[in-house]
């Protein structure tokens, strides 16, 4: 209608007799197009600036745009950061596993490797034989680790010959060494003494040089190098001939050798390696979910020695490549529930630092997973929790799932986090509310995640999974049925452990 003494259109709708007004307007429909497709339909085109780089891993918190990283594709391909690693803080529950389970399927499709080296519940396992990959159990009556082995580094410097085998078998044996003394430090609940690393250094010397080409030595020929005292080891004690004196040298650690093997660690680290990772496989998980929660210093034991060993397959990939004899291969090692290691005994850091430093070529990407930065002021020392502590400084990508104001306040510190990330990602620690019904309310923070990236603004993203990765990743299997999943299809998490 129009003209004078007659009502005008509005935005609802005709007035009047004979018009209808809605009472409700829907919002219109939001589509997402790239620049290219978009580009004539001003003004009603919203943009936004989101990493499209990496994995697909959820939509921005406040746009809705996709969000995409992994360590791997922001090192290689984007330059974001300097340092293909990522560390991920988080309440139980909230999906932490989820997140790093998604980023192994997408890095998998692209041709990395995925290494869970050590993995506790387990939460990736049945991932990995998804993808085709190698599942070996390590635990006590089921698998173990000769941490004397040095496993495929040995095997490839065999092959490569020359310096450059010499050169990898060297670090092979430096490997082995810091396997050896975190075991001992385990063991004891504290660090070995300076001369004691160095009777170790050269009772590991002596053992090389006097076993038989093709065979592997064993803890028990270790302890029988200690047992016979061979002139190199009597010479770091200073015995100065005096049979006594060596022995007063060397039984401290005589003792915690045996304690390896007799012990509270069982026999898993006495015999030879069950089952090598193979070099070829497409993914790897070392499950020691069979590991009793209470073993403390088993579990703890069996994830340095899995962290050794899949870290030294790393290097011997390298090096075969480096040497023309294999294709070049990209790893992304997974390093989950790192708060048990750490306070399984005072100085464990340095060794978990030793590990994960002594590969220092290209080609590797690694994600540290534990609960909050109190894991690390938990330590014993303020020197142990400095270096815990750098794990997160060096992290190239800091991932945080739900904490409290009080925690996000301290990470702040180290990352720099603004108020309103704070208050943001503290929200997500709430509990879920009370049903009434009975149901299953799924926490506020579930699925939901901030990336930090060196000074950048956070990246706050919300995480929706799959019907395949709810099938391969249900960490509550043990206490629901396969209709009892939260309703936006994230699989709640064991009560037991972290998600």
């Amino acid at each position: 209608m129009s003209g004078k003494g007659k009502a005008l259109a509005s935005t609802r709708g005709w007035p009047g007799r004979g018009g209808g007004q809605v009472g409700h307007m829907d919002p219109p429909t939001m589509w997402r197009a790239t620049t290219v497709q978009a580009c004539g339909l001003w003004p009603f085109a919203a943009g936004s600036s989101t990493p499209m780089t990496g994995v697909p891993l959820g939509q921005h918190l406040h746009t809705g745009a996709t969000v995409c990283g992994d360590p791997i594709s922001w090192f290689m391909r984007a330059r974001y950061i300097s340092n293909p690693s990522l560390f991920m803080l988080g309440m139980p529950g909230l999906g932490k596993s989820t997140l790093i389970n998604r980023m192994l399927i997408g890095l998998s499709a692209t041709g990395v490797v995925p290494l869970v080296l050590g993995d506790l519940k387990p939460d990736y396992a049945d991932t990995v034989r998804a993808l085709g990959g190698q599942v070996i159990a390590i635990g006590r009556g089921v698998g173990g680790i000769n941490v004397l082995d040095p496993g495929a580094m040995g095997a490839a410097a065999a092959r490569i010959g020359g310096k450059d085998g010499e050169s990898l078998i060297a670090e092979a044996h430096g490997r082995v060494f810091n396997t050896v003394a975190a075991l001992i430090t385990v063991v004891r609940g504290k660090s070995m003494d300076d001369h004691e690393q160095s009777v170790l250094s050269a009772a590991l010397q002596q053992l090389w040089e006097r076993t038989p080409a093709g065979r592997s030595p064993l803890l028990p020929d270790l302890l029988t190098v200690l047992h016979d005292g061979p002139e190199r080891v009597r010479a770091v004690t200073l015995d100065r001939g005096d049979d006594e004196r060596y022995r007063a040298a060397v039984d401290p650690l005589h003792r915690s050798l045996l304690g390896i093997l007799d012990g509270p660690l069982g026999g898993t680290f006495a015999s030879e390696t069950s089952t090598r990772i193979d070099l070829h496989a497409p993914a790897v998980c070392i499950d020691i979910s069979r590991i009793g929660e209470a073993d403390t210093q088993l579990t703890a034991a069996a994830m340095l020695a899995a962290w050794s060993d899949g870290l030294g397959t790393v290097a011997a990939s390298h090096a075969l490549a480096d040497a023309g004899l294999a294709a070049r291969r990209w790893f992304f090692a997974v390093l989950d529930e790192l708060w048990r290691p750490l306070r399984a005994a005072s100085g464990i850091v340095d060794r978990i630092d030793a590990l994960t430093r002594l590969n220092r070529s290209l080609g590797l990407g690694d994600a540290k997973i534990t609960h909050t930065l109190k894991d690390a002021e938990a330590l014993g020392t303020s020197s142990d929790r400095a270096k815990a502590r750098g794990f997160v400084e060096r992290a190239g990508m800091v991932v945080c799932a739900g904490l409290p104001r009080t925690e996000m306040e301290e990470l702040g510190r180290v990352v720099g986090l603004s108020e309103r990330e704070i208050d943001l990602v503290s929200s997500w620690s709430s509990p879920p509310g009370w049903a009434a019904t009975g149901g299953m309310a799924e926490p506020p923070g579930r699925g939901r995640f901030l990336i930090k990236v060196g000074g950048r603004p956070g990246i706050p993203i919300k995480v929706a999974i799959t019907d395949t990765e709810r099938q391969l990743h249900n960490t509550n299997s043990r206490w629901t049925t396969g209709e009892d999943q939260s309703h936006t299809g994230f699989p709640l998490e064991r009560q037991r452990g972290t998600g």
